[in-house]
């Protein structure tokens, strides 16, 4: 009961921050040239949206955890 309690808060957690940041942003190196000693890196930043219904949806579902948590907790007692 508690670890559903857990996850629904983390998902809340989630939601709300996926609401907040737009999209996540990394940067990656890669070698563009390997000749003997010379090594030649080259980074390239990618950028990956995040849907607004994304966070909602995870928002819904860690409520909807939280509650059968609570539920179920009522129930067993």
């Amino acid at each position: 009961m508690r670890t559903l309690m857990l996850f629904g808060v983390l998902l809340i957690a989630l939601g709300i921050a996926g609401l907040m940041i737009p999209n996540v942003t990394f940067t990656e190196t890669k070698k563009a040239l390997d000749v003997g000693p010379l090594q030649v890196r080259a980074e390239e930043q990618h950028d990956i949206p995040i849907p607004g219904v994304a966070g909602i949806a995870a928002i819904v579902a860690g409520l909807g955890l939280i509650f059968a948590s609570r539920r179920s907790a009522v129930r067993g007692k």
